[in-house]
C-alpha cells in the first residue's frame, strides 16, 4: 500500500493540470515558435493587447491593437473570424496571456499566444 499510494498522488496531480474536456484553451509558444509560424501561415492577425499609447511607441509590423481592458463578454468586431489564426502580444507575456484566456472564452478557436515585445527580435515601428 505505501509503494501504491505515490504512484496514485502523482497521477491525480498530474491530471489535475489538464484542462477539463470542452474547456476551452488557447496555445502557448515561444517568440521563436512565433516568428516561425509567421513566415510559414498567412491570413493570421497579430494581436498587440497593450494600451493605444504603448502601441504606438513600438508595435510589430501589421499588429492591430485591441487592449487587454477591452475585451470582455461581447463580440470583437476587429475579429470576426473566430477559427482564424490569432496571434497575440503584449509587453511582457502577462496581458497577452490574460487576453489569450478571454479570447478562448468567447469561443475563439485558434489564439496563439506568444509573450512580449520586449523580447521581439524583429523589426517594430512607431506611430
Amino acid at each position: 500500500m505505501k509503494k501504491i499510494l505515490p504512484v496514485l498522488l502523482a497521477v491525480l496531480l498530474l491530471t489535475g493540470c489538464a484542462a477539463p474536456a470542452g474547456e476551452l484553451t488557447y496555445r502557448q509558444i515561444n517568440m521563436d515558435e512565433a516568428i516561425t509560424l509567421m513566415e510559414e501561415e498567412s491570413g493570421y492577425i497579430l494581436l498587440d493587447v497593450r494600451t493605444p499609447q504603448e502601441f504606438a511607441d513600438k508595435r510589430i509590423p501589421g499588429a492591430i491593437n485591441i487592449p487587454n481592458e477591452t475585451i470582455g463578454t461581447e463580440e470583437i468586431p476587429e475579429l470576426p473570424d473566430q477559427d482564424q489564426l490569432i496571434l497575440v502580444y503584449c509587453r511582457s507575456g502577462n496581458r497577452s496571456k490574460q487576453a489569450s484566456e478571454k479570447l478562448a472564452a468567447l469561443g475563439y478557436t485558434n489564439v496563439v499566444e506568444f509573450g512580449g515585445i520586449n523580447d521581439w527580435p524583429g523589426e517594430t515601428v512607431t506611430g
